[in-house]
């Protein structure tokens, strides 16, 4: 860059000896030397502005790329909690948007102001040497004119990072209107998300609006000012050449000289909104590389070595906002092995403590162990290695069947996915595609149905082999045949793990190992389904309100009814379901 700006002032510094030297004393042997070293330098300001503005670019592009990697990584270690209080669109905006402001501080922009900031100091010198009067005058125009400019710069970088916010909130609502077109149009919603997303671009609209009354009202400020030094300039310069202090060559030189001190203030105007905005930008990033992922805490140092299962609630607490808590010192313990049900309804607390034993959250007070171990103190990626989870929101990449089954499990075998599918009853319906486990399932799995879409989620956490299996509404989206054909593949699935169910459907957990009641944030009762029942307490009054068929989530392998003559198929079906486990649990 140096040699580019130094290489740059060739060219006007020659005009002196042009004027003075060449043309005025006729020194014509002086014009030869005087192009060959205008034509050298202006090669070397040619290829050194090539070679900086690819280095630059390049640099710039690539920092980008780095920049937006290092967020995304980031933000996928933060914690649930964080997610919960940022919309995704929101998110995507930090990733994507936020770190553009990187191209203008390394490319065009902040380099291309130092450059000019070092040609101005070299001119300053030249100017002083010309003309000190002038200099000082003009210069002292230029200090002013650079304070009114920071200052209100400094009145723009929070308008910025306002436009970066709103740009989240709008992005962030319109991909929730896009994700969920079917509702909006189920609901003739189409005009009110246009007035939604109007009123968003509004607000992005009047805050651009301010910036560029902010950018022009500069602009004309500097216009103004170039005006008036210019006319200081030729005043002086008259007076001096008339008499006799200064040459015609000099004067010509020092306005070319001039314009490269004045130089960077005009940059400032014309690239310091896209600086300020790129400031503004990488603040906001900056705040995002602030948040503690949810694995640095200090207090997680242990390394979970494989579990039993073993999983104890000791007068757990948790609240989301200070002062309102959700969960008033739960205790219970969950054997290895068993299944631990939980009931009651919306908002009681269960999808708390499901979230508490798949460490989505810790105890805001009390403990929650693992084998005997404080899961607060554990590195996360150690349990969750050992953690299956089927949500009653089921969610598929937009990839292939096999790609989401094996999602769990990467490195596992075709063998291996084929075996979960033939547990979860994928097979039975991706075997009648015309591409099978290659067909594309669509954003969110929404070329299935949503039973496909579950039996998938349910292969999924087969695949992964858990210690401890999280089960919330895992057959919610599925009717009462495909519930009956996916059951076998849960007993097995169960069998020797863990397992935590959220259910509302209360027929579907009478062979739970206990069943939880829970209310307002306690857990009201516990027990057996028949203690329970036998008790004519409030879970007897949730089960004796519910009808339907009563199909058993929780029959152990074998156990049930079969209709007359089935025994052979049933039998080479268990066989075949027997085999696949096997080979998942070797």
């Amino acid at each position: 860059m140096a040699i580019n700006r130094v290489s740059g002032l060739v060219l006007p510094a020659s005009t002196k000896f042009l004027i003075d030297d060449v043309v005025g004393k006729r020194h014509v042997e002086l014009l030869a030397p005087l192009l060959g070293g205008v034509v050298l330098a202006t090669i070397v300001q040619g290829v050194t502005s090539f070679s900086l503005t690819q280095l630059l670019s390049k640099a710039a592009q690539r920092l980008i790329a780095e920049l937006r990697q290092k967020v995304q990584q980031h933000i996928g270690r933060l914690s649930v909690t964080y997610y919960d209080a940022n919309k995704t669109g929101a998110l995507v905006s930090r990733i994507m948007s936020d770190v553009e402001g990187v191209r203008n501080l390394i490319g065009t922009g902040l380099v291309e102001f130092f450059g000019g900031l070092l040609t101005a100091s070299i001119a300053l010198v030249v100017l002083f040497r010309i003309s000190p009067l002038m200099t000082v005058l003009a210069f002292s125009f230029f200090l002013v004119f650079g304070g009114v400019l920071w200052k209100a710069f400094g009145t723009l970088r929070p308008i910025f990072r306002e436009r970066g916010k709103i740009y989240g909130e709008v992005t962030g609502r319109l991909t929730e209107s896009l994700g969920g077109v079917r509702v909006v149009k189920g609901y003739h919603a189409e005009d009110r998300e246009a007035k939604v997303f109007s009123g968003g671009v509004g607000r992005l609209l009047e805050n651009v609006l301010k910036t560029l009354t902010a950018t022009s009202a500069m602009s004309l400020a500097s216009t103004v000012l170039l005006g008036l030094v210019g006319s200081l300039v030729m005043w002086i310069g008259a007076k001096q050449i008339l008499a006799g202090e200064l040459t015609l060559g000099g004067f010509f030189t020092y306005t070319l000289f001039l314009g490269f001190l004045a130089a960077p203030l005009f940059q400032i105007v014309a690239i310091g909104t896209q600086i300020t905005e790129a400031l503004a930008g990488l603040e906001r990033t900056r705040e995002v590389l602030g948040e503690r992922p949810e694995d640095a805490d200090p207090k997680r140092t242990r390394d979970l070595p494989p579990i039993q299962g073993d999983v104890v609630f000791e007068d757990a607490r948790f609240f989301y906002d200070e002062g309102k808590e959700v969960l008033h010192g739960v205790s219970f313990h969950s054997a290895p092995g068993t299944v631990t049900a939980l009931v009651g309804p919306s908002g009681s607390g269960k999808s708390t403590i499901i979230g508490l034993v798949a460490a989505f959250h810790a105890p805001t007070a009390g403990r929650v162990l693992v084998d005997g171990v404080d899961l607060s103190t554990v590195r996360l990626s150690s349990f969750r290695s050992q953690l299956g989870v089927v949500l009653q929101e089921t969610f598929l990449f937009d990839g292939t069947v096999r790609e989401n089954v094996a999602f769990s499990r990467p490195d596992a075998t075709d063998e291996e996915v084929m075996a979960a599918c033939r547990l979860s009853r994928v097979d039975e319906f991706a075997e009648g595609f015309e591409l099978k486990y290659e067909t594309i399932v669509g954003e969110r799995g929404v070329k299935l149905s949503g039973g496909q879409r579950q039996r998938v989620s349910i292969a999924r956490a087969i695949l992964a082999n858990p210690r401890i299996l999280i089960l919330d509404e895992a057959t919610s989206s599925l009717d009462s045949e495909s519930e009956a054909l996916i059951q076998e593949g849960l007993g097995h699935l169960m069998k020797g793990r863990t397992t935590f169910v959220i259910a509302h459907r209360l027929s579907t957990i009478r062979k739970a190992s206990q069943i939880l009641v829970v209310e307002g944030g306690d857990i009201v009762e516990r027990g057996t389904h028949a203690s329970l029942f036998e008790a004519r307490g409030r879970y007897y009054e949730m089960y004796t309100k519910q009808h339907g068929v009563e199909t058993n989530l929780f029959l152990a392998p074998g156990e049930g009814d079969s209709a007359p003559g089935d025994e052979s198929e049933k039998g080479s079906r268990e066989a075949s379901l027997a085999d696949a486990v096997r080979l998942l649990s070797r």
